[in-house]
């Protein structure tokens, strides 16, 4: 989940929380903002609260603000359209999850799911243009409670399902799907773990209920996922502009369609 991005930031100890909790009442989201792709690093938004400083445990003051980041970890296309997901957060913390869409190659840009508070995502996978799952878990401070982003329309909206019913250590180490309802991941549990380090399920509905298969001290590689990522698509950290650049190949050369500023603000008391 945690890369270094160059000398652009630096990780530390990480804090979370859970999947935010249901509302009491509907409540109506206001329209995403649509990020223009004008040929030079767009910025997320981000504005800092009070909430995030205290959930996150930072000590950010007014003469000592903590930096915050925009980590992006992926990119896939369904030819249709373009995602990229990854992590807003500081040298200590993550903060948000970030998942942006784009319906135009890549001219415009905007969020298209919430912000999961103290999460991030980091793999993306279309079995066909309408289906697709992004992986991801919450830090406090150990990698825990792994979860999918689940969409059936395309990626226009996205919702969460948890892989375990209840707080479990470990994150998504690799996760497949053959087609918009077969597929398995692999739950890495850590070094400190009590048993079995790792474990295999598998899902016959598309990711709703997951079966356990294998458990084994020595990691476990799902059999039928390719041994090498899409090569068409990557993401790629330019430490001369600050950004991380969505590039897909054309041959053999690679094109940025849009890229992304690392450096989004500071989080300080308000």
């Amino acid at each position: 989940m945690r890369k270094l991005v160059l000398l652009l930031l630096a990780c530390g100890v990480l804090r979370a929380q859970e999947l935010p909790p249901a509302v009491a009442a509907p409540v109506v989201p206001a329209a995403p903002l649509v990020l223009e792709n004008a040929g030079k690093p767009m910025v997320a938004p981000f504005h800092c609260t009070e909430e995030d400083i205290r959930s996150a445990g930072l000590g950010c003051s007014e003469q000592d603000p903590c930096p915050v980041y925009l980590e992006l970890a992926a990119v896939e296309s369904t030819g249709i359209r373009i995602f990229a997901a990854g992590n807003i957060h500081t040298a200590n913390a993550t903060l948000d999850t970030m998942l942006l869409g784009s319906e135009d190659n890549g001219q415009t840009w905007r969020e298209v799911h919430e912000r999961v508070r103290g999460a991030g995502l980091d793999h993306i996978q279309f079995a066909d243009v309408e289906t697709g799952w992004s992986s991801g878990l919450s830090f406090a401070p150990l990698p825990q409670d792994p979860f999918l982003l689940m969409t059936t329309d395309g990626g226009r909206t996205w919702r969460p399902h948890a892989i375990f019913n209840e707080p479990r250590f470990g994150s998504i180490q690799q996760f497949f799907f053959e087609d918009r309802k077969s597929g398995s991941l692999v739950i890495d549990h850590g070094p400190g773990s009590s048993g079995d380090r790792y474990e295999l399920f598998e899902t016959n509905d598309g990711g709703e209920t997951w079966n356990i298969r294998e458990t084994s001290v020595k990691a476990i590689r799902i059999k039928r996922a390719p041994a090498t990522p899409s090569a068409d698509w990557r993401v790629r950290a330019d430490s001369a502009t600050k950004s991380f650049h969505l590039e897909h190949r054309q041959g053999q050369k690679w094109s940025s369609l849009a890229a992304f500023a690392v450096n989004l603000g500071a989080c300080k008391p308000e």
